[in-house]
């Protein structure tokens, strides 16, 4: 492939209910969409992170300059431009692991798209459906989280992750379980809002049946995770603490975790996380994909990613209507408590132009002609 042009969309989609975690309440989807065009295809990604560094370092502002001025000459330099040729040279610049992750999953879209590939297929799915999961925001009140709870099991997601943070973890469990029986798949995210001080707490979820408890503590805290599964039953689950797949083959060698959430974002893009993938299933550890209230130019390859053969729980793959009253994409329906997986070339989706239009706040080229940023 040769490189013509890279353009940035800065777009903002309105949530359908504020979103609260541990971190704050988002309201907007705020972020921003990669066009790469070369002279074969075009190719589309979207970047994880939001515009302040609240949830992990990398922000909106800082990840256009990573790509613009580090990323994208590397790679407009490269004498076979290819997907697997990204990583040698992005490996020069350290850390920026969702800057990285939108570049790669851009030029790899692209890629796909002039042999007529889908994603799916590239990265080994043997499913064209995943079961679906559904994240639940801190609420004002437990009669709040109760309701919320009870649409979308009506809706027919088949797993509930509840957010949680000091003050609010063991009587919003307590009241879902009794209200919804023990054979609710149920898990709740602390987003590392605890330390090990709390382990008392947190044992008193053991009483509950969860799934898991995911990130509870410090993210990157290898050791004090696996002191806390010593003092619980519970399975943690990393996911903050996870950016590359020897984090996970660490993490699990120390038994610092029981389950994996990979989040393809995370950790650098989508070949990356079938490597976190491939070393889950060869520990026989329970895996799912996670999810960053992504529009369907992320939600697309997340849902080729999680039906992989090692994701065995549901992930946070949900509907488009569970964020967005419309989608920047065509939306992904639930059906039965699955979501298809998309089968066309590349991530299978691309922008809408009139959704597109609406939602962008600005378009900026970062790199456009042979070998000079825009």
């Amino acid at each position: 492939m040769k490189l013509e042009r890279v353009e940035l969309h800065h777009v903002a989609l309105p949530l359908v209910t504020p979103f609260r975690t541990s971190f704050g309440t988002m309201t907007a989807k705020d972020t921003f969409l990669l066009r790469v065009v070369t002279d074969e295809a075009e190719g589309w990604s979207e970047f994880a992170a939001d515009p302040a560094p609240d949830y992990c370092s990398e922000f909106l502002a800082g990840a256009e300059i990573v790509i613009r001025d580090f990323l994208l000459p590397r790679i407009a330099a490269l004498p076979q431009l290819t997907t697997a040729a990204l990583a040698p040279v992005m490996h020069q610049v350290k850390g920026h692991e969702l800057a990285k992750a939108a570049v790669e999953t851009a030029f790899l879209d692209a890629e796909l798209r002039s042999y007529g590939m889908s994603l799916a297929t590239y990265l080994g799915a043997v499913r064209e459906r995943v079961p679906a999961g559904v994240s639940v925001g801190i609420k004002d009140s437990v009669p709040a989280l109760l309701d919320d709870v009870e649409r979308y099991l009506a809706e027919g997601y088949v797993r509930i992750k509840l957010k949680i943070e000091p003050g609010w973890d063991v009587e919003p469990v307590r009241a879902v379980r009794e209200r919804f029986g023990a054979e609710l798949p149920l898990q709740v995210d602390a987003n590392t809002a605890y330390t090990l001080a709390d382990a008392e707490q947190l044992r008193k979820l053991d009483a509950y049946g969860l799934l898991l408890i995911e990130e509870p503590l410090d993210e990157n805290n290898l050791h004090a995770h696996a002191l806390l599964q010593q003092r619980i039953t519970t399975p943690v689950c990393l996911d903050e603490s996870l950016h590359n797949a020897r984090d996970a083959a660490s993490a699990i060698a120390m038994d610092a975790c029981r389950v994996v959430n990979v989040k393809p974002a995370r950790v650098g893009g989508y070949l990356e996380a079938r490597r976190l993938h491939d070393v889950a299933a060869a520990h026989g550890v329970p895996a799912w994909v996670g999810g960053m209230l992504e529009t369907g130019i992320g939600r697309a390859p997340n849902l080729a990613l999680a039906a992989l053969p090692g994701f065995t729980l549901p992930g946070d793959t949900s509907a488009s209507s569970r964020y967005f009253a419309e989608d920047i994409t065509d939306p992904f329906v639930l059906e039965a408590g699955h979501l298809r997986v998309p089968t066309g070339p590349g991530i299978g989706t691309a922008p809408r132009p009139d959704a597109l239009r609406r939602f962008t706040l600005a378009r900026r080229d970062l790199y456009a002609g042979v070998g000079r940023p825009a």
